[in-house]
């Protein structure tokens, strides 16, 4: 016999005591709720296989309790509706609201157990179907040795339940790694949610974050996780009032609804990101070191795509599979000339620069080639010298003012590490001094304002 745990909430002390004494001798795990919100308690605190669920209650009826589960997406479980009042509107109700089936009090007990067996084979079945979905889900795209590294890297991790963190510049990818990393886990089969950390401000961080007590009240991301996985995008994003009530969580290892006193334990995996330069973050005082050292109890750099630009040609091949067959735009290849050119770009947006710009060629028409000058007028219209060096696309220049480039940034990072001082710069660089101080002048560099030698 099953052992699946079973949640049942009923207003009416009797019936709740007779289910769970039926259920039990069964075989089944049975729990009881008397309300709404004792049944949003039990399910922070625990899995459950299925619900069988009362529509007359006192606090929230059944049906609006099951419209708040099915809205934020946290009906992973089959749901069997009971009332003694029942109604062909009711039921297709509840059926439209996800539940598996509705029973009509007094409850016929052959005909309730029937229903439960049916319920859970149908919640296994749904489980299943699930994880073959998730075991589905293609690996990061690229032969790289970079990409090679880091797909193994993240299988390893994917056996731990630590906090992970994920480092590097945004649109290098970082969610869809995490995800990656989620769907080979232990934890494949429940939910990955995201949270925006831009989207937590100094007044809505504890709803957001915790939810809300109370009949009305919304889940929190913590919540809504429940046992999957709660990814974190940019930590730099984050307000001073959400770092520490993150870190607070976390330290803790649980959290107090808004408005609420008891405390739900976290039983997600938190994975979060952030970008390559949060050492600065720290400096600041704008990104807490202590946040951060809770969440990187293993860590992962994503490299910028420039570092392993060989894996462009494959990547603009799935993007174009991928917008043909998501989005039904018309099919378009990139010739080996294109392909090429797109190697030797920098990609300052990274990999989701990459798909705009294959997007953006599809959504433009043309002949089934994309050539080299589309591709040229396309990178032209693009370029923006307020990118740093690494980022800039010095092909799309003449030499002359690709070398100046080059050489204006070159010098002014060379100036800095040598304390703007021009005597330790001309030895650093190799250069006499008069001519560096012709050259510093030339190209606009005020090495005064650095500091003199």
């Amino acid at each position: 016999m099953s052992t699946a745990h079973v949640l049942v909430v009923d207003d009416e002390a009797d019936i709740r005591s007779l289910i769970k004494d039926i259920l039990s001798d069964e075989g089944f795990e049975v729990s009881v709720a008397g309300n709404a919100a004792e049944a949003r308690t039990a399910r922070a605190n625990a899995d459950f296989d299925l619900i069988l669920l009362d529509i007359w209650m006192p606090d929230t009826d059944g049906i609006s309790l099951l419209r708040e589960w099915s809205a934020n997406g946290s009906l992973k479980m089959p749901v069997v509706i009971m009332s003694g009042h029942g109604t062909v509107d009711t039921a297709v109700e509840a059926t439209r609201l996800g539940a598996f089936d509705f029973v009509e009090k007094p409850l016929s007990l052959a005909k309730l157990l029937r229903t439960v067996e049916r319920a859970l084979e149908a919640g296994r079945q749904q489980q299943s179907d699930s994880r073959k979905l998730m075991a589905a889900m293609p690996a990061p795209v690229g032969k790289s040795r970079a990409m090679k590294a880091l797909r193994e890297q993240i299988r390893q991790y994917a056996a731990h339940d630590s906090p992970i963190l994920f480092v590097g510049e945004p649109g290098a990818g970082r969610s869809a790694f995490a995800r990656y990393l989620h769907a080979l886990s232990s934890r494949a089969q429940e939910d990955f949610v995201s949270l925006a950390a831009g989207s937590l401000t100094e007044s809505n961080t504890e709803a957001l974050l915790f939810g809300k007590e109370g009949h009305d009240g919304e889940p929190g991301f913590f919540e809504k996780a429940g046992r999957g996985t709660l990814y974190v995008d940019e930590l730099t994003d984050l307000s001073p009032q959400a770092q520490r009530l993150l870190l607070g969580a976390l330290e803790q290892g649980h959290y107090v609804r808004q408005g609420g006193s008891t405390q739900i334990p976290i039983k997600a995996q938190v994975l979060a990101s952030v970008h390559s330069d949060f050492e600065a973050r720290v400096a600041d005082g704008s990104l807490r070191r202590d946040l951060l050292a809770s969440l990187n109890a293993l860590s992962l750099n994503i490299p910028p795509l420039r570092d392993y630009s060989e894996d462009v040609p494959e990547l603009l091949a799935y993007y174009v599979d991928k917008l043909v067959e998501a989005e039904g735009l018309n099919f378009r290849r990139f010739g080996v000339a294109a392909q090429n050119r797109l190697r030797n770009y920098p990609w300052p947006e990274n990999v989701r620069g990459l798909k705009n710009f294959v997007r953006s060629r599809l959504l433009a028409g043309g002949d089934e080639e994309i050539s080299l000058d589309e591709v040229e007028q396309d990178l032209n219209a693009r370029v923006s010298s307020g990118e740093p060096l690494v980022k800039q696309d010095l092909l799309s220049l003449p030499l002359r003012e690709a070398r100046e480039q080059f050489e204006r940034a070159y010098l002014q990072q060379q100036l800095v590490i040598c304390d703007g001082k021009v005597g330790k710069l001309a030895k650093r660089v190799g250069m006499e001094r008069t001519h560096l101080y012709r050259k510093l002048r030339s190209l606009g560099i005020d090495f005064k304002t650095a500091g003199s030698d």
